[in-house]
């Protein structure tokens, strides 16, 4: 394709809802970076954004994606196929021209690209982005800019706010030497500065939002969203080990705790990272530990503990890919059972699941609050798709969320016993005053009201039974389930975690070709809300998705539970384990599966 025409059509501008764009390269070309700038961007100007990503699982890096779909309306999901593809290499071209929808841009650098010349679905614009960038930064710099010269194709063919860009670039570059944010700025300008409307005759501009400049919206990851979250709920300690993607929870908890007067340790392994935790919370300061599926693993057997002696904690597990070390860097919801039954022996505690990136905050300050109110393990299960993805959302009101927490060493009765079998657990934290100098004590083992070990048999069974209806009362004060779209009728679409997007976008597109569907996002998955039961009766089919294997007997983790518990034949499982999120029109064929569309011949 010819890179200028001798005499160019004037472009024109054509305004669009939103726009998918996929950007395909190496992870050492920074193609992150340009989807975390348009990411940002979006945000910042009243627009709606979600992005996905892959990243390769070995250390040398590899093929990498970068998926942003933003636009004014609401974004649910990443999209099926992108309207735009960046391909940077070959392999990028060949792998990723599937997802390029019929009528899409293909553009590609010249200098490392040969598309298929017979291929007429999709519109083709080469342009030389590697010698284009050397041309313009120089020979030393082409594989650290032309990720911003191909931004700045972007910001073209968009009509981005470039202003708001150079902003966001000072500050991302701002702290480093002065030449790195010029660099950042020429290869953006040259790339700006490319005519690249005399092929595409056409630029693209987004209808304008509802919202002004002074909206008060806030741009993040999941991970980001869930520290944040953590701290305003009032975590001030915890401690934790290294593993993808958890880490970057546990680098932003190890800077930003010690701003609050409190501490984040990185320990020698998973084992002394949960038990610094429960140290923590013993004494006094609720405290988070994370990891993922295998290094939840390990911390199984003190996580027993914790429960035996109802020391209130918070528990994060970003989930991978599994069993053992798995798929390191893609999504997967496979630790639901591992959450909830992990430990050996009858042993009860709270699974909570965020559904956004923004619920990501809530429900990690939600956890703080359970875990204190019932002091008792907590989890939250988040995913790699969570953790990584960048959304736009309304910033919280911290002024109203921030928790500050107090130590609670007031002095205690000489009656008090931390495990009275009439009152939920709440201990005495070492330095508080017991009148009498009769201190409780609190051990793994079974024991008696003051914490002292005890096999007496009915003992067992009233303790037994105390750890398990506070779990029970929680069930009772949780609100209400909300079912989206059709309250009754043929399909209820259920799911929990990051699915929500797409099954949300799915019902969307079925409750308008007339179909009566609902879609049920379960955030509290134990205990599971007292009112699932009754809503589940109003549906001829109730269909789970989820993305974990669906097991010896065909049905995923949740389904597997939801039948367990409600034993309604309608209960179905749609999952998958190929590393990837829920697409549309997989969600589609699963509802057509179980509920074929009524069809009428004339």
């Amino acid at each position: 394709m010819p890179q200028n025409s001798a005499t160019p059509t004037p472009a024109r501008e054509e305004l669009i809802r939103d726009a998918v764009i996929r950007l395909s390269g190496n992870s050492q070309d920074g193609i992150q970076s340009i989807g975390g700038f348009l990411a940002r961007l979006a945000g910042r100007s009243a627009q709606e954004v979600m992005t996905y990503m892959t990243i390769p699982a070995t250390i040398s890096g590899g093929p990498s994606i970068f998926q942003v779909r933003m636009g004014t309306g609401e974004v649910l999901s990443a999209g099926d196929e992108a309207d735009f593809l960046l391909a940077f290499y070959q392999h990028s071209y060949d792998n990723h021209i599937g997802f390029l929808k019929e009528g899409g841009v293909l553009l590609y650098d010249s200098d490392h690209v040969e598309p298929d010349e017979g291929e007429s679905r999709f519109l083709k614009v080469g342009v030389p982005i590697s010698a284009l960038t050397v041309e313009a930064l120089g020979g030393s710099s082409r594989e650290k800019g032309k990720n911003l010269f191909a931004l700045g194709l972007l910001s073209r063919i968009f009509k981005l706010d470039v202003k708001k860009l150079r902003l966001i670039f000072k500050e991302r570059f701002g702290g480093k030497a002065e030449d790195v944010l010029r660099n950042v700025n020429l290869a953006f300008d040259a790339g700006f500065s490319y005519p690249i409307d005399n092929v595409l005759h056409r630029y693209y501009a987004f209808h304008e939002g509802t919202e002004d400049d002074d909206s008060s919206q806030v741009t993040m990851d999941g991970n980001t969203a869930l520290t944040l979250g953590l701290i305003a709920g009032g975590v001030r300690h915890g401690s934790g080990y290294p593993i993808t993607p958890w880490s970057t929870i546990m680098e932003m908890l190890r800077q930003q705790l010690p701003k609050y007067g409190g501490v984040f340790v990185q320990a020698e392994d998973e084992l002394a990272a949960v038990s610094m935790a429960i140290g923590f919370s013993y004494a006094g300061n609720l405290a988070v530990t994370g990891s993922s599926g295998p290094g939840i693993s390990l911390k199984m057997e003190a996580l027993g503990w914790a429960t035996m002696a109802e020391i209130p904690l918070v528990v994060v597990n970003i989930q991978r890919g599994g069993p053992s070390t798995g798929l390191p860097t893609n999504v997967e919801q496979s630790d639901l059972l591992q959450a909830i039954y992990g430990s050996h022996g009858d042993c009860p505690r709270v699974v909570l699941a965020a559904q956004n990136v923004e619920d990501c905050f809530y429900i990690a300050r939600e956890a703080c609050e359970i875990a204190r109110l019932y002091s008792v393990p907590v989890f939250v299960l988040s995913d790699m798709s969570l953790a990584s993805r960048i959304e736009a959302f309304d910033e919280p009101d911290l002024d109203e969320l921030m928790i500050e927490p107090k130590l609670d060493t007031v002095d205690r009765p000489a009656d008090f016993k931390p495990y009275d079998l009439r009152r939920i657990t709440h201990h005495a934290p070492p330095g508080s005053w017991v009148e009498g100098g009769v201190f409780p004590q609190v051990t793994g083992l079974e024991h008696d009201e003051s914490g002292h070990p005890s096999a007496n048999p009915q003992m067992h069974v009233e303790m037994m039974t105390k750890r398990r209806e506070k779990i029970q009362k929680l069930a009772d004060a949780l609100p209400a389930s909300q079912v989206f779209g059709d309250k009754e009728g043929e399909v209820l679409v259920v799911g929990w975690g990051s699915t929500w997007g797409p099954i949300r976008e799915t019902v969307i597109r079925e409750l308008d070709r007339g179909r009566k569907v609902g879609h049920l996002q379960v955030r509290y998955l134990n205990p599971l809300p007292n009112d699932l039961g009754e809503i589940f009766r109003r549906f001829e089919k109730i269909l789970v998705v989820e993305m974990n294997n669906e097991g010896l007997y065909g049905y995923g983790q949740l389904a597997t539970l939801l039948r367990a518990r409600y034993c309604n034949p309608g209960i179905r499982s749609l999952s998958k384990t190929d590393g990837l999120t829920f697409k549309i029109k997989e969600i589609m064929r699963g509802i057509e599966a179980i509920c074929p569309s009524q069809t009428t011949s004339k």
